[in-house]
C-alpha cells in the first residue's frame, strides 16, 4: 500500500494535485474553527447538546454548525441550489437548450447555480439569526446583528463552493464531495474516540 502511494508522488502532476487538495482540506478546516461574532459559546453549546437533527446536520457541516463559525451553512446552499436547477433544466425549455448546448451553456448553467447558492445562503442565514435570537444566544440582537450574521454566513459558502471548484478543476476527484467527507470525518473520528474511551472507562 505505501510502496503504491509512494509511486504515486513521483508523478509530478499527481503530486502537485494531491497537494493542492489536501491545501484546500486544511483550509476548509481551519474555516471551520473560526466563529461568528456576537454569540454566547456555552448557550450555543447546550442546544447542540440536545442532539436531534441538529447534530445530524452539524455532521455535515464537519462541526462547523454546532461553533457557529463562518462556514457554519457548509456546503448544502450549492448542493441545494444545483438539485434546484437539475430540476429546472427538465422543465424549462430554455434552461434545456442551455444543457445541450456545449460547454458555453453549462458554464451559464452554473453561473446560475452560483446566483442561487447565494440567495439560499442568505436566506438560510437569516433564518438562522432568527433561531439564534429566539434561543437567547445572541449577546447583541437586532437589525446590525443580522446584517452581520448573514453576510458573513453567505460569503462563508461562497468560499467553500470556491474551494470545491478549485478541488474539481486542479486537484483529485470532485471537490464537493471531498468537502462533505471531510466534514463527517472531522465528526466521526472525535465521536469514535469518545466512545472508546467510555467503554475502557465503563
Amino acid at each position: 500500500m505505501w510502496e503504491s502511494l509512494l509511486k504515486l508522488f513521483r508523478i509530478p502532476d499527481l503530486k502537485k494535485r494531491v497537494i493542492f487538495t489536501l491545501l484546500m482540506l486544511v483550509i476548509f478546516r481551519f474555516g471551520s474553527h473560526i466563529p461568528v461574532p456576537g454569540i454566547d459559546p456555552k448557550a450555543l453549546a447546550n442546544v447542540f447538546s440536545r442532539g436531534g437533527l441538529l447534530s445530524f446536520l452539524d455532521m455535515f457541516a464537519g462541526g462547523a454548525l454546532s461553533r457557529f463559525s463562518i462556514l457554519a451553512l457548509g456546503i448544502m446552499p450549492y448542493i441545494n441550489a444545483s438539485i434546484i436547477f437539475q430540476l429546472l433544466t427538465s422543465v424549462i425549455p430554455k434552461l434545456e437548450e442551455l444543457a445541450k448546448s456545449g460547454e458555453e451553456g453549462r458554464d451559464k448553467i452554473a453561473q446560475y447555480t452560483r446566483w442561487g447558492t447565494i440567495l439560499l445562503a442568505a436566506v438560510q442565514g437569516f433564518g438562522i439569526t432568527v433561531w439564534l435570537e429566539s434561543m437567547g444566544v445572541v449577546f447583541a440582537p437586532g437589525i446590525p446583528y443580522r446584517i452581520t450574521v448573514i453576510l458573513t454566513l453567505t460569503a462563508g459558502s461562497m468560499l467553500l463552493m470556491w474551494l470545491g471548484e478549485l478541488v474539481s478543476d486542479f486537484g483529485i476527484g470532485n471537490g464537493i464531495s471531498l468537502i462533505i467527507f471531510a466534514g463527517i470525518v472531522a465528526r466521526i473520528i472525535p465521536q469514535m474516540v469518545s466512545t472508546i474511551s467510555l467503554i475502557r472507562v465503563g
